[in-house]
C-alpha cells in the first residue's frame, strides 16, 4: 500500500512540476522581447519605431558610432537617452538584449554578429545576410558556435501572396514548375528620397556589395532559393549595367540574373532605374501561371480564364518579423534550413550574389554545382 502511495505522489508531484514549467514557460513567452537596435543609418529603421507602441518587444539599448542620428525624433520619443550607446559591447553588457536588429551597412553584419555571439544574444539584420561568401560563411559558424539564431528579414518573407504561390506550386496547381520571373525595384534610393546617412553606404561597393545587384537581386535569391527547398542552382549568368552613372558611379542600378536548376530557370530582376516601386513575380508551370501582383493580391490562370485573388495577412507570428523574431527566440517556433530567414537559405543567398557579380564581369555563367 505504502509503494502504491509513493508511486501516486510522485506522479502528481511530477505532473506538477510539469504544469508549473509550462506555466511559468508561457508567462515568460507573454514578457516584451528585450530588443537592442545596432545602427540607426539604415532606411528600415522605420519599422522598429513604427512597432514601439505594441509592446510584443521593448527597446532595451541601442548602439550607434554616429551620435548625429541620435536625434532621430521619433526614436527618442519613445526611448530613454540613457539608453543609447557608441560602443556596441557597452550596449550589450549594460542593456543586456535578448536579441539585437541590425541597421547597419551589409558590411558591419559580421562584425556585429562576432560582438553578439560573446553575448549568446540573438541577431536579426536586414537583407541580405552578407556582401561576401567568406563572411556570410562566419557568421553561420559563430552562430553555430555560440548557439545563438542569425536571421534575414525580407520585406516580402511577410507577403501572403508569396506563401499562397509556393502552396498552389505544391499543390500541383501550375503542373511541372518550369520559370519564375521576379522582379524587384524603385527609380533609386536617391530618387525617391533616402537620407545621405543610407545612400553613403548603400551605393558603395565595399559597405553594400554592390548596387541594385545586391539591394533587389537579393529579394529574388531568397524567393528562388526557398522555392527550390533550399537546392543550389547548377548555375548563375548576370548583367549588370549603370543606367545612371551620373547618379551612381560606383555601383550597377539595374541588374538581370539568371539562376538555373535542373528543370526551372529563375530571372531576378532588380533595379534602381524604374518608374514604379514593385515587388512581384511570375509563375509558369506547363498547366498554368500564377502572377504574384504586389503583398494581397494575386491573378491565377486556369480553365482559359485569369481569376484575380485577394489573400488575407498571415497569422502571427508568420506576419511580421518582430513576432517572428520573439517567437524564434522563444522556442515557440522553429526555422527549417530553407526557410526565408534562415541562415543556411541566406548562405545561398550570398553565393548566388556573388556568382552573379562574377559573372557580369567575365561575361560567363558561374557554376555553383
Amino acid at each position: 500500500m505504502k509503494i502504491k502511495n509513493i508511486g501516486l505522489i510522485f506522479l502528481i508531484s511530477f505532473f506538477c512540476t510539469a504544469l508549473y514549467a509550462q506555466q511559468e514557460k508561457s508567462a515568460s513567452n507573454n514578457e516584451p522581447l528585450r530588443l537592442g537596435v545596432v545602427g540607426l543609418s539604415h532606411g528600415h529603421l522605420w519599422e522598429v519605431i513604427s512597432r514601439l507602441d505594441r509592446n510584443d518587444f521593448k527597446v532595451v539599448g541601442v548602439a550607434e558610432k554616429n551620435t548625429a542620428l541620435w536625434n532621430n525624433k521619433a526614436l527618442k520619443e519613445k526611448v530613454a537617452s540613457d539608453l543609447f550607446f557608441q560602443d556596441l559591447d557597452e550596449m550589450l553588457v549594460k542593456t543586456k538584449p535578448q536579441a539585437v536588429i541590425v541597421y547597419e551597412s551589409i558590411y558591419d553584419h559580421l562584425r556585429v554578429v562576432e560582438a553578439c555571439a560573446k553575448y549568446g544574444v540573438h541577431v536579426m539584420v536586414e537583407k541580405p545576410l552578407s556582401t561576401n561568401v567568406k563572411d556570410a560563411k562566419r557568421m553561420l559558424d559563430l552562430a553555430k558556435e555560440n548557439n545563438i539564431f542569425l536571421l534575414t528579414n525580407y520585406e516580402t518573407t511577410w507577403y501572403p501572396t508569396i506563401h499562397k504561390a509556393y502552396d498552389m506550386i505544391q499543390d500541383g496547381f501550375v503542373g511541372n514548375l518550369s520559370r519564375i520571373n521576379i522582379y524587384d525595384g524603385h527609380g533609386g534610393p536617391i530618387e525617391i528620397g533616402c537620407g545621405p546617412e543610407f545612400t553613403d553606404w548603400l551605393t558603395d561597393p565595399v559597405l553594400n556589395g554592390g548596387g541594385a545587384v545586391i539591394d533587389f537581386g537579393c529579394y529574388g535569391a531568397n524567393i528562388s532559393t526557398w522555392m527550390m527547398k533550399g537546392e543550389k542552382p547548377l548555375s548563375v549568368y548576370a548583367v549588370l549595367k549603370q543606367q545612371k552613372p551620373n547618379v551612381y558611379p560606383k555601383v550597377d542600378d539595374d541588374a538581370t540574373i539568371v539562376i538555373e536548376y535542373p528543370k526551372v530557370t529563375v530571372v531576378a530582376m532588380a533595379s534602381w532605374n524604374w518608374p514604379i516601386s514593385r515587388k512581384d513575380m511570375h509563375i509558369y508551370g506547363d498547366k498554368s501561371y500564377i502572377y504574384q501582383d504586389n503583398k494581397t493580391s494575386m491573378r491565377v490562370y486556369q480553365d482559359e480564364k485569369e481569376t484575380r485573388l485577394d489573400i488575407p495577412e498571415m497569422v502571427a507570428p508568420y506576419n511580421d518579423a518582430f513576432l517572428y523574431l520573439k517567437a524564434v527566440v522563444n522556442g515557440d517556433i522553429s526555422v527549417k534550413p530553407d526557410d526565408l530567414s534562415a541562415p543556411e537559405n541566406n548562405l545561398t543567398v550570398v553565393e548566388i550574389l556573388e556568382a552573379a557579380i562574377e559573372s557580369s564581369k567575365t561575361g560567363k555563367a558561374v557554376k555553383l554545382q
